[in-house]
């Protein structure tokens, strides 16, 4: 077996590796690089189970970051368990191959309790008293309290939210070269997630991304520098490739207008009623999964849908097969965006009636992805000071809401979601084995055994 270094640089295109990527770009000139095609929808969840399984989300089954669990009539985004994969994982097949195969899933999505030596995923604590804890859940259980001595506190602040930067990923990176380094294992899969942040709050065509790819690209030299000294093989490659967009759309909106949402009011404030209500979307970037109740309704919502400003293509049952989405944990239809456009999950009419967490980095109780998170709010006036306030009575034992997020999905420039229209601006791989690479670009469903053989090609 030959070791291999998976690096997965979020948003990271052939358009961006250049002058401001100079440790990628050599990997890529001394190896190979090829574009990647992308799966619909090029979301975290979804893509990183194709390249793990080898097929389509109608096969393992994860159709976007989260979904409509309809025996719970409840939307959950951002679950963790591997169980929700089907199928049958690189780790799996290696370790079929060679009994002696070894791997660290360092930050992979869908981390616990999969079937590999060493697993590290962020995992907060949520004591009684409603504080939430940054922590990690690693395996074996010891991992934990070595990086927690070793490395300090994983900065789950830093990771996602408006505070999101450089540090969160340098920790994983940091991590990633102390498992290499005491562990050994054959295959080490590390998520970078840091150029995520600036693509999305920027858009890629902002200057001001020079900087996160200057960051992102050290930490990358780090690791490929270790990897080569030990002999170690090295594959670069992204999910997805972020466009620039200029506004949201929102169907949820379109969908209460129509009167096919219903919503429940608790203390003022609307809450979205999955379970009660006719139609609603669950909004993933540039993808949106409706379901519909009832199955005489669907043509209706689909021309209502269709109708909208931003929407490329609504598919139904026969666009859902044709695009590898045919799977009982899909809407009833499945909606893309215009290449300039994203979906926003919002379905209240009126931000005084807002839910609370709307306007909070919550990331498991919305009923949609919300890249809104990564802002403050515009209006706080000095916000140093007002997290800070908010911080200190959460310190003082006082429930407060860290309400600093702003409800202008407007405020956004880069998303994702549906394949990208120029391949330079998708996503990519690069390999150190350049003999190892297909001549042209490499379907998402070809990534599983890319690795396999470089693991297991001499």
């Amino acid at each position: 077996m030959q070791r291999t270094l998976v690096l997965l640089v979020v948003g990271l295109t052939p358009a961006l590796v250049g002058e401001h990527t100079p440790n990628i770009r050599r990997l890529a000139e001394r190896g190979g690089q090829r574009p990647l095609r992308t799966v619909t929808p090029a979301v975290t969840c979804t893509v990183q189970s194709t390249f793990a399984t080898g097929t389509p989300p109608d096969g393992h089954g994860c159709v976007a970051n989260g979904w409509y669990f309809r025996d719970l009539s409840e939307i959950w985004f951002w679950r963790q368990s591997n169980k929700l994969v089907a199928g049958e994982k690189i780790w799996d097949a290696a370790r079929r191959r060679d009994p002696g195969f070894t791997c660290a899933k360092l930050f992979w999505w869908y981390n616990m309790y999969a079937d590999v030596e060493w697993s590290i995923t962020p995992r907060p604590m949520y004591p009684a008293d409603g504080r939430k804890i940054p922590d990690i859940y690693a395996d074996p259980s010891d991992l934990r309290d070595e990086l927690n001595e070793t490395l300090g506190q994983f900065p789950l602040f830093r990771f996602w939210g408006p505070g999101a930067d450089i540090v969160s990923s340098d920790w994983i990176a940091r991590s990633a070269m102390h498992v290499r380094q005491t562990r050994d294992p054959t295959l080490t899969l590390v998520y970078l997630p840091h150029l995520d942040y600036g693509l999305q709050k920027l858009g890629p065509s902002d200057p001001g991304l020079a900087l996160p790819l200057n960051q992102v690209d050290a930490l990358c030299g780090q690791l490929i520098d270790q990897a080569e000294r030990d002999g170690t093989r090295v594959i670069v490659l992204s999910e997805y490739g972020i466009t620039d967009v200029s506004g949201p759309v929102y169907p949820n909106r379109a969908l209460r207008q129509a009167g096919l949402i219903r919503v429940r009011e608790e203390m003022g404030r609307e809450l979205l009623d999955a379970g009660a209500s006719d139609a609603f979307a669950v909004t993933d970037h540039q993808l949106a999964h409706i379901y519909v109740k009832d199955p005489e309704r669907i043509a209706e919502v689909k021309a209502l849908v269709e109708g909208l400003d931003g929407v490329e293509a609504v598919w139904d049952q026969a666009g859902k097969r044709a695009n590898g989405l045919d799977h009982p944990r899909s809407g009833e239809l499945v909606a893309l965006s215009r290449a300039d456009r994203w979906f926003a999950y919002y379905y209240w009419l009126d931000d005084a009636r807002a839910p609370d967490y709307g306007r909070t980095v919550e990331i498991h109780r919305k009923p949609g992805f919300d890249p809104v998170e990564l802002f403050v709010d515009p209006a706080i006036t000095v916000p140093q000071l007002a997290i800070g306030w908010r911080l200190m009575k959460k310190a003082l034992g006082f429930r407060t809401l860290m309400d600093v997020i702003p409800l202008d999905a407007s405020l956004v420039k880069g998303s994702h979601g549906r394949p990208t229209d120029d391949a330079k601006a998708g996503p990519l791989l690069i390999s150190s084995e350049p003999g190892l690479l297909p001549a042209d670009e490499v379907p998402a469903t070809a990534v599983k055994q890319i690795v396999l053989d470089h693991l297991f090609t001499p």
